[in-house]
C-alpha cells in the first residue's frame, strides 16, 4: 500500500500558479505548491488548495479551477470528500481531470506468497491500524472466486423445506457435511428476484437432511419477511443455494479463502499461473460528494478518472436480505388483516430499507458531472446519486466488474419511510431530478448481488436515460421507479430512450430489459432494443421473464416503438394512463440499429 503524506498547512506559493490549475501526482508531495513541476500527492490536498484559491479569488479562478491528476494509482484510506466549498459556477466550474490512467483505489496489495501443497498462502496485512477483512480478491487484474461448493451454478443444491416458525432452512445433508465445523460459512440463497446472503450459525444433520440456522439480524428478517421468499414447490423446483467462505470448499483452481482468525489468505492458482499482482479491497467508498439542501455542491466535473477496488462488508457483519434491486431490509414482516390502500390493492406486508454502499456517492448537489470515467472491480454499487441532486450528466463512462448496481439514482424510500408508501416529500428538493445518463457501457455488473441492475432509478423526476449499452447482467437492465403504488407521488417526466440491453437475466427471473414501478406521469420508454435473455435452469419460474415489464402501480407511462425480438411483455397490477404502442420485432429496423452507444462512444467497447 502506498503511503500517504497528509497536508498540515497550505503553501502560500501555490497561489502564484499561472491560471487556476493544481497538479497531483502519485510521486508528488502534499507539502509541494501544486504546480506542474511540484505536484501534490493526494486529491484531498489538491482540493484544499483549490478551495483556498477560490475563497481568496486568486487570479484565473474566474474561468474555473482544474485539478490535473497524473497517470497512476492514488490509494485512499477514506473517501475523498468534495463539499460545498469546492463548488464552482457555470462559468467557473471545478474540474478534476486526467489525460488518462489516473485511478482512485481502495485496494491493498498482497505480497509474499508461499507454496503450501496445491495452494499459495500469504499473510494479510493490517489496514490503517486494524485487521483487514474483505469479500473480493483480484489476481492479475481479474476477480478470483471466493471458495464455494459448486463451480457450475446449474449444479446448486436446492432447499428441502422452509420453517419460518423455528427460523430453519432444511437442506440435503450431503450439501453441508463439509462445512459443519466451518466458523464463518455463508449461504447464498436464490429467492425469486433476489439472493440473500446468510451467515450460518449452526448445522444439525438429521439423517439425509440438515437443519441450518443463521445469525441475526438476517435470520429474523429472512424468516419474517414474505417477499421475495424461498420457493418450496410440489415439483421439487425449490430455491437453489450455494455455500461459500469455508476453507473446506477451497478445492478448485481460481478459488480463494481468507482465514480471518489467522490472517492468512489462501489461493488455488490456475494451471501455470504466476501471481504477478494480488489486490484485496479495503475501502467501501472512494469519493463522497455531499452538500445540504440549502448549500449544495455545485458545478463540479469529474473527467477521465478511474475508480477501482472497493468492498462492502455488511453481508459479512449483518447478512444481506434484499427486498429488490439490492436494497436490503432492516425490517419486514407479513400483516393480517391486510392494509387498505385507496386506489391500490390491499397490502399484505410492511418493509423498511437500507441502501448498499457505492464507490462514489453524490448527495445534496447541483450539476455534478462524470465524463469518460471508469468504474471497475467494485464490491457494491458503482456511482450513486442518492438524494437532493438536480441536473448533472453521466456520459461516456465504463462500468465493469461490479458486484451490485452499476448506476443508482434517487430515493428507494428513506430509512424510516415504509417502502410501500408513496414518497412525495414536502421539500421537493430532496428528489433527484433532471439527471442525464447517456452513452455509458455497463457490462459484467451485478455479478455478486444477483438481484441488482445495470441502471437503477427509484423515486426520480426528469431523468433521461438514453443510448446506454447494458449487457451481461444478472437481473433486469434498467429499473425506473419505486413504491408499488399507483398513488401520484414525486415521480414524473422520466425518459428511457434508445438503450441497447442484451444478455440479461443471467441468474434471476421476474425480469425485463426495462422494468417500471409506480405512478410516473408524462414518462416514456421509447426506441430501446432488448434481446438475448439468459436461461438459468434454477430460475424460480422459467416462464416469468419479459422484454418490457410495467409492474405494480405503473401509471401514465408511454411504452412506444421499442424493438424486442419477441412480444413477451407484462403489465402487472398497473394503474391508469399507460399507453403501449408499436413494440416488438416488426418495429422499424433503424430503431434496433440506433439503440445503444452513439458513434463517438463506441470506443468504450474496446477498453
Amino acid at each position: 500500500m502506498r503511503k500517504k503524506i497528509m497536508a498540515v498547512g497550505l503553501v502560500l506559493t501555490a497561489f502564484s500558479l499561472s491560471a487556476a490549475d493544481v497538479y497531483v501526482s502519485p510521486n508528488g508531495n502534499d507539502a509541494n505548491d501544486g504546480s506542474k513541476n511540484s505536484p501534490k500527492a493526494t486529491l484531498t490536498s489538491a482540493l484544499r488548495q483549490a478551495r483556498e484559491m477560490r475563497r481568496q479569488a486568486v487570479e484565473g479562478v474566474g474561468s474555473g479551477i482544474s485539478i490535473h491528476m497524473a497517470s497512476g494509482v492514488y490509494d485512499v484510506y477514506e473517501p475523498v470528500f468534495i463539499r460545498p466549498e469546492d463548488s464552482g459556477t457555470p462559468s467557473s466550474p471545478t474540474v478534476i481531470t486526467s489525460e488518462g490512467g489516473a485511478w482512485l483505489s481502495g485496494g491493498v496489495k498482497i505480497d509474499g506468497w508461499k507454496r503450501q501443497g496445491k495452494l499459495l498462502v500469504a499473510d494479510v496485512p493490517q489496514f490503517n491500524g486494524r485487521p483487514l477483512d474483505f469479500r473480493q480478491l483480484y489476481v492479475n487484474g481479474k476477480k478470483a472466486v471466493r471458495a464455494r461448493d459448486v463451480e457450475d451454478f446449474e449444479k446448486m443444491y436446492r432447499i428441502l423445506n422452509n420453517d419460518p416458525a423455528n427460523e430453519v432452512l432444511w437442506v440435503p445433508a450431503e450439501a453441508v457435511k463439509k462445512i459443519v465445523k466451518s466458523p464463518y460459512a455463508e449461504m447464498v440463497l436464490h429467492e425469486m428476484w433476489c439472493v440473500a446472503n446468510l451467515r450460518i450459525k449452526s448445522i444439525d444433520i438429521q439423517g439425509d437432511s440438515a437443519a441450518v440456522r443463521f445469525h441475526n439480524p438476517e435470520s429474523r428478517i429472512q424468516f419474517e419477511h414474505p417477499w421475495p421468499r424461498p420457493m418450496v414447490t410440489t415439483d421439487g423446483h425449490n430455491s437453489a443455494f450455494y455455500l461459500t467462505n469455508a476453507k473446506e470448499l477451497l478445492d478448485v483452481p481460481g478459488e480463494w479463502y481468507h482465514d480471518i482468525d489467522t490472517r492468512k489468505l489462501y489461493y488455488y492458482p490456475l494451471p501455470g499461473e504466476t501471481v504477478a499482482e494480488a489486490v484485496v479491497p479495503a475501502v467501501e467508498t472512494l469519493m463522497n460528494i455531499e452538500g445540504t439542501l440549502d448549500r449544495r455542491v455545485e458545478n463540479v466535473r469529474i473527467e477521465n478518472i478511474g475508480f477501482e477496488y472497493t468492498t462492502w462488508m455488511r453481508p459479512s457483519l449483518k447478512g444481506h436480505v434484499p427486498l429488490q434491486a439490492g436494497m436490503y431490509m432492516t425490517d419486514g414482516y407479513k400483516i393480517n388483516p391486510k392494509m387498505e390502500r385507496p386506489q391500490n390493492h390491499k397490502l399484505d406486508n410492511q418493509g423498511w430499507l437500507g441502501r448498499p454502499e457505492a464507490a462514489v456517492t453524490v448527495k445534496g448537489a447541483n450539476d455534478v458531472d462524470f465524463l469518460k470515467c471508469r468504474f471497475e472491480h467494485l464490491g457494491s454499487s458503482g456511482l450513486d446519486y442518492e438524494w437532493g441532486t438536480e441536473g448533472g450528466l453521466i456520459e461516456g463512462c465504463l462500468f465493469r466488474d461490479i458486484a451490485g448496481n452499476g448506476i443508482v439514482v434517487g430515493s428507494f424510500s428513506p430509512a424510516s419511510h415504509e417502502t410501500h408508501l408513496p414518497y412525495d416529500p414536502a421539500d421537493g428538493r430532496e428528489v433527484c431530478a433532471d439527471l442525464t445518463i447517456a452513452n455509458n457501457l455497463i457490462t459484467d455488473v451485478t455479478n455478486e448481488d444477483w438481484g441488482t441492475l445495470g441502471i437503477c432509478a427509484g423515486y426520480v423526476k426528469g431523468i433521461n436515460i438514453e443510448h446506454n449499452e447494458i449487457n451481461d447482467v444478472s437481473y433486469s437492465g434498467i429499473n425506473l421507479g419505486w413504491g408499488w403504488t399507483r398513488t401520484v407521488n414525486c415521480m414524473r417526466n422520466n425518459r428511457v430512450h434508445a438503450n441497447l440491453i442484451h444478455h440479461y437475466a443471467k441468474h434471476m427471473y421476474d425480469v425485463a430489459g426495462v422494468y417500471t414501478l409506480g405512478s410516473q406521469p408524462h414518462s416514456w420508454v421509447t426506441e430501446n432494443c432488448v434481446r438475448d435473455i439468459y436461461v438459468p435452469g434454477y430460475a424460480h419460474d422459467p416462464n416469468h421473464w419479459f422484454y418490457l415489464y410495467t409492474d405494480e402501480g405503473s401509471s401514465f407511462i408511454n411504452v412506444k416503438d421499442n424493438w424486442t425480438e419477441g412480444e413477451k411483455y407484462l403489465q402487472n397490477a398497473n394503474g391508469p394512463g399507460n399507453v403501449w404502442e408499436n413494440n416488438g420485432p416488426n418495429v422499424d429496423e433503424s430503431i434496433r440499429q440506433n439503440a445503444g452507444l452513439t458513434k463517438d462512444f463506441l470506443y468504450l467497447k474496446s477498453l
